[in-house]
């Protein structure tokens, strides 16, 4: 159909926005507030109807595409430069059937969406550490968060979705159906196509979790983060945690002698009854002394909007890399320890993750994510304000990220911190695995031979001749 101006544009129930359209510039801007692309067009769907127009549409004009969710993805990848933008916003509904502990959720819906529908149920599965993530920009590389230790990653949890390719047809995709497509979405990012419902197995949860968060002066060393290590070694079946080392802000959460200074948290999550888990989690309570310690029993609603505040949508400026750590060994702290005292932000933020147990037993050809037998992730989550920033921020998180790569599994990182891909395929084939990627490309030919899904951790289609 023809818009005001005599353009041709989708013909969909929603709202097609160009350049020149009141609220186009609001809906290009994302969380990150670094990415300012312009796509040629917007297409805020309604409905995976809506989403499969779209899609013909960009493949008789030949546009690229890109797919908005949550729109947290660090990289920008929601946002392109003159393609069309499909913007899922508008479909953000989440089903709850309890008797089968199965949920529905809409290709734009948040975690947010998903604990509020599922803990009304009291259940629960694996979403992120951020409520306003988007459900797929967040599952689709894996996702992982606070239930890892007990129900592994979102994609593990994910039995089945409604996908719209690129040929603009609506397929369902689980261990039955297109089991290929169901496969490679597992892990392989937006590369096959817009995802418009995704199916999860729910867990019993809550309403109660115990979340364990002592925070340790930096100058108390690599003490407590030995301890931590050595006391996680028979519980990552059950404790889901992280060591986050951040710059205490002028608050009166803190002491007022801590303000400006470095403080590592030991922030750990319970995936089981709260009581149990605080009389477990305890000693990590107890290692050094405290800066404070915002530990406690809390809704596990709650407990999944705790980091929203220190991440507000279009306010910082963000590149994060990752790596998963072949282990995490005295040298290996200390050199982390060593590394964090030269960050030059206070907003910037890193992570040691631990891994194990339910996060590692699927095998790695099971899915396309791949290998699962790393047994620590280091995320660095640069953030910063001003332009004029950018330089410093993103050339010391890369030299960082560079400098611990002797100690990574495999040069492997997590696809969904990915900095700005610089590293290219070769990156993609070392995190995959040979034949994973192999195999990804190959269905990447079948679903969207032209590429129309570019703007990701993006997998060219194989060529004739497995070129």
């Amino acid at each position: 159909m023809p818009n005001p101006t005599g353009t041709e544009v989708p013909d969909i129930e929603g709202i097609v926005l160009e350049p020149d359209s009141a609220g186009y510039d609001a809906a290009r801007s994302v969380w990150n507030a670094m990415i300012d692309r312009r796509p040629a067009m917007i297409a805020q769907c309604r409905s995976s109807r809506d989403v499969a127009k779209a899609l013909v549409f960009a493949r008789q004009n030949d546009y690229p595409v890109s797919i908005r969710g949550g729109g947290h993805n660090v990289a920008g990848h929601a946002v392109c430069d003159g393609g069309v933008m499909i913007d899922l916003r508008r479909m953000r509904g989440v089903s709850v059937d309890a008797d089968a502990r199965i949920a529905r959720v809409a290709g734009g819906a948040t975690w947010g969406d998903v604990d509020a529908a599922s803990q009304a149920h009291g259940l629960a599965t694996p979403g992120g550490l951020i409520s306003d993530t988007g459900v797929a920009g967040l599952t689709l590389s894996g996702g992982m968060g606070w239930l890892r230790s007990r129900h592994g990653l979102c994609i593990d949890n994910m039995i089945g979705v409604e996908i719209v390719t690129s040929d603009g047809e609506i397929r369902r995709a689980n261990e039955q159906e297109n089991a290929d497509l169901f496969w490679a979405v597992r892990g392989g990012g937006g590369n096959f196509g817009v995802i418009t419902e995704f199916e999860f197995r729910l867990h019993p949860l809550g309403p109660e979790v115990m979340f364990c968060a002592p925070i340790y002066a930096l100058e108390c060393g690599a003490g407590p983060i030995r301890a931590w290590r050595d006391f996680l070694a028979d519980k990552s079946d059950r404790i889901s945690s992280i060591v986050e080392f951040s710059t205490v802000a002028e608050s009166e959460d803190f002491p007022p002698e801590f303000w400006g200074k470095q403080v590592y948290t030991i922030a750990a999550v319970y995936a089981g009854d709260a009581g149990e888990g605080e009389r477990i989690m305890q000693p990590l309570r107890e290692l050094a002394p405290l800066v404070t310690d915002f530990s406690g029993r809390l809704p596990y609603c709650e407990l999944q909007k705790l980091f929203d505040e220190l991440m507000p949508a279009g306010h910082y400026r963000c590149y994060w890399k990752s790596l998963y750590l072949a282990g995490l060994t005295d040298e290996v702290i200390d050199h982390i320890l060593e590394g964090v005292t030269t960050v030059p932000s206070p907003n910037s933020l890193s992570s040691i993750w631990n891994f194990g147990g339910a996060t590692a037993e699927p095998a790695a050809e099971a899915t396309a994510f791949g290998d699962r037998s790393m047994p620590w992730m280091y995320s660095i989550d640069s953030v910063w304000e001003g332009a004029d920033n950018d330089e410093a921020n993103i050339g010391w998180t890369r030299d960082f990220w560079q400098r611990l790569q002797k100690y990574s599994h495999e040069g492997r990182m997590y696809l969904n911190f990915p900095g700005g891909g610089e590293e290219g395929e070769k990156q993609l084939e070392d995190t995959y695995g040979a034949d994973n990627f192999r195999r990804l490309r190959e269905i990447k030919a079948k679903y969207d031979p032209d590429n129309r899904f570019r703007f990701n951790q993006n997998i060219r289609p194989a060529q004739v001749g497995g070129q």
